[in-house]
């Protein structure tokens, strides 16, 4: 069972290089660039999984199984690094076309602030007291079009939550942010149901 694992690793190192060579002629360089260096890592991360099974079964002589292990936890971590900075940014696109969607276009018309007397609302000795309220009020309006945003697009909410929860267990592992095997164990169980959901329903899965 242990060799057959390790034989489909290796097709998902072949995949993952098929992967790399598509997502090379996108033509988003901000996508190109994050999902080409993505699946380059985890073909790295498969590639060293592997040795580490290979001096773990005797097959590698004198190997040295801690560093190759935290080599290929580090491919791993900077492949969830570039895949949740790709869903940021299709999740920033997707909020700025929101917004301009819902913002009716007006002829903007010049008043002068300097004219206004201290009480008016655009004076700027009301500045201040306009700010925080007008902060959270932005916030809110931002809170609002991301929960929009990613209500109608499953797939994407789907990815940024499996690589949510897949970069514990790299972190866990390197001892950048030490969470313990209970959390690590629920991070991969979620992070399993979530992949399997993407089988089932192969539209759940985030393209391209």
């Amino acid at each position: 069972m242990s060799l057959t694992r390790k034989l489909l690793r290796l097709g998902n190192s072949v995949d993952a290089l098929e992967a790399a060579k598509r997502a090379i002629h996108l033509s988003d360089s901000v996508l190109r660039l994050c999902l080409t260096i993505s699946h380059l890592n985890r073909a790295m991360y498969f590639a060293c999984d592997n040795v580490v099974w290979a001096g773990k079964a005797g097959l590698i002589s004198k190997l040295d199984q801690h560093k190759w292990s935290q080599r290929s936890f580090r491919y791993y971590l900077f492949a969830l690094i570039l895949n949740l900075t790709r869903d940021v940014y299709e999740l920033c696109l997707l909020i700025e076309s929101e917004a301009n969607r819902r913002t009716p276009k007006s002829p903007s018309s010049p008043c002068p602030s300097s004219n206004l007397p201290a009480n008016h609302p655009s004076s700027p000795y009301s500045t201040a007291t306009v700010a925080l309220p007008s902060m959270w009020d932005r916030l809110c309006r931002q809170l609002h079009l991301m929960v929009t945003v990613l209500h109608s697009n499953p797939p994407l909410l789907v990815d940024m939550l499996k690589n949510s929860c897949d970069i514990f267990i790299p972190l866990d592992r390197l001892g950048i942010y030490p969470t313990g095997p209970g959390f690590v164990g629920a991070c991969g169980l979620a992070s399993s149901v979530l992949s399997i959901f993407t089988i089932v329903q192969p539209w759940l899965k985030l393209k391209p």
